[in-house]
């Protein structure tokens, strides 16, 4: 008999959501101690032991199990290990979405050292401001990537280059495992993981975070996925680029703790996504830009997949409702941020509801709001969102000053202005940077790029502040439309009317301006930075 079974024959009655999702967490915490897992380099080890004829990867044709994967990632942690990479050491991983990130990330783990993913869209000062700041031992890469990362010493961007392993290190071809070798472990609360942040305020954070971060959020989402029918051995589709921590989370942690296997697509494509398709993944994982292009494909073979979620930004309405008109399926959206590990939400109650509303926190997770006073605010009212619990950083990289301004007592100021609804579930309204107070009355950008979404020609919205010295700040919206979508002019037009006739004369942009399209970092969220420099 299962425990929940137990519990309703005990009680007369099914428990509560929290308590059912409390009940899941707990088991695969005590499965994972019964294993001895601590570290989070050991969980391919696990998996070998536990499932080593499960498939594990799916990559345009080819087909990994755990135990290829376990065996080609010892036999490269000793190739590392002979060229001196140790515990805590720092080892930098550039690679596109494929099985030889898999390969290296585990590897690299399973020496001990911590794995650093970078953005591969990175700009070279980027690159060479993570290198400098990251300190590595080892870069691991592409044979295609390494003259990129070499150009960095002759453009004078850094002065030497750490040793460079490319392609040819991973070409295994000798797949007998060395029962002798040793994971190298770290203890739980040590830095494993080196996450550096978009920038789109400044400079890239090195975010840290521990075994502990990662096993405790890894089964936060389990959990929560678990209620929505979530199996063991799911099969995800991981179009999502791999050095983002969402697709880490989902699509690197969460199948190896379960046994699951992953779809792995290079990048966002469409041919490859059609492809991808073809091995009928069940979870599919995104973000709002990438729903949109299968609104535009139009006949994307999704029959398999039991449970789509969005994340990395705040998923438009638009989008969701013209999801669930070409395919007939719900979109689940989902809040987190890298220095919760990242999942702190997922709605699946969100039928009517708006997409800001991302369902409650995962278990485990406390949160308060509080006014910029740090004065904790009743139920009802938007002020900033911070949070508590085992799943949040260690802290920035080489930024304690950073780390002091969002870290206090355990607490993390994420940064996002939120609200508690009556239901007890979590809404977003927007970054508390993007915030536009006109006169002393606050604007939330993320209301006002809903109502400009509603406009048929427009797929994508940002609204920015604007300083003006008669007025203050002024919110100015810039809208990417259709080419089909006529005289521009006329949009802006038609945009201010649906505005008036949808916001508060304060919230209606003062300014808007109509493109083909806006900039977008590489985890698909508009690249407001940009903007702010244009206006």
């Amino acid at each position: 008999m299962s425990v929940i079974s137990y519990l309703k024959k005990l009680f007369g009655q099914e428990p509560q959501e929290q308590g059912r999702e409390k009940i899941i967490f707990e088991s695969i915490q005590k499965q994972l101690q019964g294993d001895g897992v601590t570290f989070a380099g050991q969980l391919l080890q696990r998996a070998y032991q536990k499932f080593p004829q499960n498939t594990t990867l799916i990559c345009r044709g080819k087909t990994v199990t755990y135990e290829e994967l376990y065996v080609r990632a010892v036999n490269l942690s000793k190739k590392l290990i002979d060229r001196g990479v140790g515990k805590h050491d720092h080892v930098l991983l550039y690679y596109e979405n494929s099985l030889e990130f898999y390969i290296a990330y585990f590897a690299i783990w399973q020496c001990g050292a911590v794995v650093i993913p970078l953005n591969i869209f990175l700009h070279e000062k980027e690159l060479a401001y993570i290198i400098k700041d990251a300190e590595p031992k080892l870069i691991v890469t592409t044979d295609v990537f390494k003259p990129k990362i070499k150009s960095l010493v002759t453009q004078k961007l850094l002065e030497a280059l750490p040793a460079i392993l490319t392609d040819d290190i991973l070409d295994e071809q000798d797949l007998r495992l060395d029962k002798a070798f040793c994971c190298q472990t770290l203890s739980q609360d040590d830095l494993c993981v080196l996450l550096y942040t978009s920038g789109t305020t400044g400079a890239p954070k090195g975010v840290m975070l521990s075994s502990r971060n990662i096993l405790t959020n890894t089964m936060q989402g389990y959990a929560r996925f678990k209620l929505l029918g979530l199996k063991s051995q799911e099969r995800f589709f991981g179009v999502l680029p791999l050095f983002h921590v969402f697709a880490q989370n989902t699509c690197v942690w969460l199948p190896v703790m379960t046994g699951g296997s992953v779809v792995v697509v290079p990048k966002i494509d469409r041919k490859l996504i059609f492809e991808g398709l073809t091995y009928k993944p069940t979870i599919f994982l995104g973000f709002p830009a990438l729903y949109g292009l299968l609104c535009l494909m139009k006949t994307a073979p999704l029959d398999s997949v039991k449970m789509f979620v969005s994340g990395a930004d705040m998923l438009p309405d638009k989008i969701r409702s013209a999801f669930a008109m070409i395919y007939g399926r719900k979109i689940c959206s989902g809040y987190g941020l890298t220095e919760a590990a990242p999942v702190v939400a997922v709605n699946y109650h969100n039928h009517e509801q708006t997409t800001n509303v991302v369902g409650h926190l995962v278990t485990g997770l406390e949160c308060q709001i509080r006014d910029a006073d740090n004065k904790i605010l009743p139920d009802g009212q938007i002020g900033t969102l911070w949070m508590r619990g085992d799943n949040i950083m260690l802290g920035y990289y080489h930024a304690p000053e950073a780390t002091q301004a969002v870290l206090q007592d355990g607490w993390l100021n994420t940064g996002d202005l939120a609200v508690i609804k009556n239901n007890g579930m979590l809404a977003i309204t927007g970054r508390s940077k993007d915030l536009i107070i006109h006169k002393g009355f606050n604007i939330y950008p993320q209301e006002i790029e809903n109502v400009l979404m509603l406009h048929p020609a427009v797929f994508k919205a940002a609204v920015i502040g604007r300083h003006e010295v008669a007025s203050g700040q002024i919110p100015v919206a810039y809208v990417a439309v259709k080419e089909s979508s006529g005289n521009k002019r006329d949009v802006e037009k038609n945009l201010r009317v649906l505005c008036s006739n949808n916001l508060a004369a304060y919230k209606v942009p003062r300014k808007f301006v109509c493109v083909d399209d806006l900039p977008m970092s590489a985890t698909g969220k508009v690249d407001k930075k940009q903007l702010g420099v244009k206006s």
